[in-house]
């Protein structure tokens, strides 16, 4: 074992810095993972660009992979050393009225400013060569690379937003978006025996969401998206529509596609914030249902590493470059551009 881990450290807006700090000792109750891949998401990406008011320094990564390096002496169960891991849910509290609901995305004490155990400085960790976590954080995978492992986490808030929607067979979803999320929402709601349609302005994208079972894409820049739905679904619109963007303005948006006893999802945050402007009556009268989702679970996490591990998702189109530790820089600006869906930072063995 190395005596330093590497850190990619959040010094200052726009600024990374490769840092090192001893390893640390495994604690009883915990597990000890050497980190081999770790996501960038956009929540790294708006601390970088300062979107998100962030205490510096800081050390970010939360889709993170690896294998476990130490079990502390009073952990139970079948953990053993050299095994592959997904890190998950680490900054629940675990002990508030939700925590104990098993509703851990929607614990009152989410905390991104804690110094978790073992981590020199606070955040998510996940961008730290080792990561301590207690066991019901971390959840085995096989079959498939850290990098495919990474996207565990997206793909386990995305099923918990459409397990909260619960589409039925032959429902009609409109996803608004074909990021990663988006994209996701897409391959699950498909799964769910869905008839899918996806608006977004990027052609390519809208080409992918057809590979993974989109029935029907929408330009919008090119045709009148609510007409074309209200074609396609015989004047009913959707069961469901999922609003995976951060403009606030998508929202009322979105809300024009939802037919009666509908539901919208706001899955994403909303950047900048600001009020949206809703039809009380409207949602009132169709018996309409307004959602909201943030993060997962230890059940959702469970699932997904099982879907990503068996083949069930293919999470690989989401891959869209890989950078050493050392390159952090390069890859929170990559991934800044806005033409990639993840970006990976690896933590290969030094020689």
């Amino acid at each position: 074992m190395e005596k330093e881990m590497r850190c990619a450290v959040f010094t200052k807006q726009r600024t990374v810095e490769l840092q090192h700090f001893p390893i640390p000792e495994v604690e009883d109750d915990k597990i000890l993972v050497r980190i081999e891949a770790c996501g960038i998401c956009t929540w790294e990406q708006r601390v970088f660009t300062g979107r998100i008011p962030a205490k510096y320094p800081l050390i970010g990564g939360h889709e993170a992979a690896g294998r476990i390096a130490a079990v502390g002496k009073a952990v139970r169960g079948d953990w053993s050393i050299g095994q592959r891991v997904i890190v998950g849910v680490t900054l629940p509290c675990r002990s508030c009225y939700y925590c104990k609901q098993h509703e851990e995305q929607s614990c009152l004490n989410f905390n991104t400013d804690q110094i978790l155990s073992g981590q020199p400085y606070p955040g998510t960790g996940g961008f730290s060569e080792y990561m301590m976590a207690v066991p019901y954080s971390i959840f085995p995978y096989e079959h498939i690379t850290p990098q495919e492992a990474c996207i565990c986490e997206p793909v386990s808030c995305v099923l918990h937003s459409v397990e909260t929607v619960d589409p039925q067979f032959g429902d009609t979803c409109v996803i608004i978006g074909a990021g990663i999320m988006g994209l996701l929402h897409v391959q699950l709601c498909v799964k769910k025996g869905c008839l899918v349609i996806v608006t977004d302005m990027d052609e390519e994208r809208l080409k992918l969401a057809k590979t993974m079972g989109a029935q029907y894409t929408i330009n919008p820049h090119r045709e009148h998206a609510e007409k074309r739905i209200l074609e396609l679904t015989h004047s009913r619109k959707a069961q469901v529509v999922f609003d995976t963007t951060p403009a606030a303005a998508v929202v009322e948006e979105a809300c024009r596609y939802v037919g009666n006893t509908g539901k919208l999802m706001i899955y994403s945050g909303i950047y900048p914030n600001k009020p949206v402007q809703l039809d009380a009556h409207w949602i009132h009268k169709g018996s309409i249902q307004i959602l909201g989702t943030a993060n997962s679970n230890d059940r959702d996490f469970m699932r997904a590493a099982v879907m990503i591990s068996e083949g069930i998702l293919d999470v690989k189109p989401f891959i869209s470059n890989v950078f050493a530790v050392e390159n952090a820089q390069q890859a929170l600006e990559s991934s800044c551009q806005g033409n990639t869906f993840r970006n990976i930072i690896t933590f290969d063995e030094q020689s």
